[in-house]
């Protein structure tokens, strides 16, 4: 159901401080001053409510949700709604802001915004989940909708719980209203493609990072940190573009194979056993190890702040492409940078979820269903051309490719601001 943590996330630095200074080092570059760079940094709206769920043994308990508007210059809020004991506001602002400039680096006319409750939703039914989704969304009914802020999955939640966003939604307005939430079953107003967007996203980056150095896909050996639903797809997509995947892991650890791991039996093996420890295909092999591989491509697949500066410097692989929310802390950034590791970063890397989220919306607005292979193809098209005007803007500055891609999203975003204006 989701890409769970595989490492505790270090305690000297959090995902906020991160996209601050993500931001910082933006402005920065821009040569913006501190109104605008104080505007930037601070979420729009945010709300926090209470969310009482009767268990199904009759006990009542207590949960706190969020959702945090970061942006809503360029158009509606978008962003995934996760689930996990861990969740607190300061890491779904952080979520927000990144969103905020995904948004924008791919061009979709969204703002960024990001939504959580504190829950570990593998402690309860799928009668309980349900529950606390739909009184969630009574909740925040305020400040969301089609043309406000647009939910999708994200850890922990999945398209079922999209669904029933949607209905309680579109029961309190009484007529359906499929374009709130994306991520959606395609019975309910779903698009095609969208389970595997943000993989298929990641793999174009990939192959577009590894084609500036003359390399194709089939030459390089992988490991992917993160088996949900991100870092699976991700692993059958290179695997049959021709890329030797050696290792992946969960958050129960991983297997590798010097050979190359026998992925469709992998996965096989994760439907049967719900991890992939135990794969008789592999060796054991622990989270830590796994990011410090001898292999070409490492994708960061599971949570924010795996590559901090310790864990950065044991990294040998060649290019590192985020298919994570905030997977490098700022330390371990510049670490990955002195040694001359080439990083796709997240706003980039991982925006194919959002580009074919813009796609279910705009086809939800229309009541107009694409093909999957208009899909696919204008998937293609959106990150490729994305990639190609980071990379640019890179070579031409001496920039990283996350200082470039930060120095896009914030210029497209600052613009909106301030075309706007500011109201009275």
């Amino acid at each position: 159901m989701t890409d769970q943590a595989t490492e505790p996330r270090p305690p000297h630095t959090t995902p906020l401080e991160t996209a601050r200074a993500q931001l910082a080092s933006a402005i920065e570059i821009l040569g913006y001053g501190e109104g605008l760079h104080q505007m930037l940094a601070t979420p729009r709206r945010e709300m926090n409510v209470a969310i009482p769920l009767r268990r199904d043994d009759g006990e009542v308990v207590l949960f706190t949700g969020y959702r945090v508007q970061h942006n809503i210059s360029r158009g509606p809020g978008k962003g995934g709604l996760r689930y996990s004991s861990s969740v607190d506001v300061d890491e779904v602002r952080a979520l927000a802001m990144w969103m905020t400039w995904k948004c924008a680096v791919v061009d979709v006319p969204y703002g960024g915004a990001k939504g959580g409750v504190t829950i570990d939703p593998r402690l309860h039914s799928q009668a309980e989940l349900e529950r606390v989704t739909r009184r969630y969304t009574s909740e925040i009914m305020p400040i969301i909708g089609p043309e406000r802020d647009i939910m999708a999955p994200d850890i922990g939640t999945d398209e079922q719980t999209m669904a029933w966003v949607m209905d309680t939604y579109s029961v309190n307005l009484g007529y359906t209203i499929p374009a709130v939430t994306t991520g959606k079953p395609l019975a309910v107003g779903g698009s095609l493609g969208r389970p595997t967007a943000t993989s298929r996203g990641v793999v174009h980056a990939a192959t577009a990072a590894l084609a500036d150095a003359g390399v194709r896909l089939d030459e390089v050996s992988a490991a992917v940190q993160g088996f949900g639903k991100v870092g699976s797809h991700a692993c059958r997509f290179l695997h049959e573009a021709g890329a030797r995947v050696v290792a992946v892991s969960d958050e129960h650890g991983g297997v590798r194979a010097a050979d190359g791991l026998d992925v469709p039996a992998l996965l096989r093996h994760v439907q049967e056993a719900g991890t992939v420890t135990g794969f008789a295909g592999g060796e054991p092999i622990s989270n830590a190890e796994l990011l410090a591989l001898d292999v070409d491509l490492l994708i960061p697949a599971a949570v924010e702040g795996v590559l901090d500066e310790e864990s950065a410097a044991r990294v040998k692989a060649r290019w590192v492409v985020e298919a994570a929310n905030g997977p490098t802390t700022t330390e371990g950034d510049r670490v990955l940078a002195d040694r001359g590791v080439q990083v796709v970063p997240d706003i980039l890397a991982n925006a194919g979820g959002v580009i074919v989220s813009y796609f279910e919306w705009v086809q939800a607005n229309q009541a107009y269903w694409w093909t999957e292979h208009e899909i696919a193809e204008r998937l293609e098209q959106r990150m490729l051309a994305s990639y190609r005007s980071v990379a640019s803007l890179a070579h031409a500055e001496g920039l990283s490719l996350r200082d470039a891609a930060l120095a896009i999203g914030v210029r497209r975003v600052a613009e909106a601001h301030q075309i706007r204006g500011l109201y009275p």
